[in-house]
């Protein structure tokens, strides 16, 4: 949020329609409530979501939003270049989105493993039982595959603001996506 109100043109006022994929709750009401923002929010399952979508096969016509925000979804996703590809091609010329995923940047390139099928497995393998990979440094590279021009924004915040804001220690990444003009 702070990246989003800081960095970008999301609040300026201007109208926008905007695509929330796997939509945080909190998140969600603000949007919803923000003037300029045409806000629509879709997950395969969730009950806070607008509408029900799969992010591999969206509904909408070629560049329908100005705005994307997907975050902590393509590490769920069995075929994340079709979930990539979706974003881009609902995402308009000159569009931008934030496609955030955890990341371990001891691996250099993306751990998939699909002979591992049972929750435990992926725990172990993944860290969670409904992952099936772990996003390596090469992350930027997998969402260049559709056309995204990638900016990896390692955000810093001032002194105290991670303490303020109750946010983890390190260093944060934001995987900042346009799609060109």
């Amino acid at each position: 949020m702070l990246f989003l109100r800081r960095e970008t043109t999301l609040f300026d006022g201007q109208p926008k329609r905007m695509l929330h994929v796997a939509p945080e709750e909190h998140l969600q009401d603000l949007f919803r409530s923000t003037p300029g923002i045409d806000y629509l929010s879709g997950d395969i399952a969730s009950p806070h979501a607008m509408e029900r979508l799969d992010v591999t096969d969206l509904r909408f016509e070629d560049g329908s939003f100005d705005v994307v925000l997907c975050s902590h979804v393509l590490e769920h996703v069995d075929d994340d270049l079709a979930a990539m590809s979706e974003l881009y091609r609902v995402l308009k010329p000159g569009g931008w989105g934030i496609l955030d995923a955890p990341i371990n940047e001891t691996y250099a390139d993306t751990y998939e493993d699909w002979t591992i099928t049972t929750p435990e497995g992926r725990l172990e393998a993944f860290g969670q039982v409904d992952h099936v990979r772990i996003f390596g440094r090469n992350y930027a590279e997998l969402l260049a595959r559709p056309g995204f021009e990638v900016d990896v924004d390692r955000y810093h915040l001032a002194d105290g603001e991670k303490e303020r804001f109750g946010l983890r220690p390190g260093i944060d990444h934001i995987w900042f996506c346009r799609k060109p003009a």
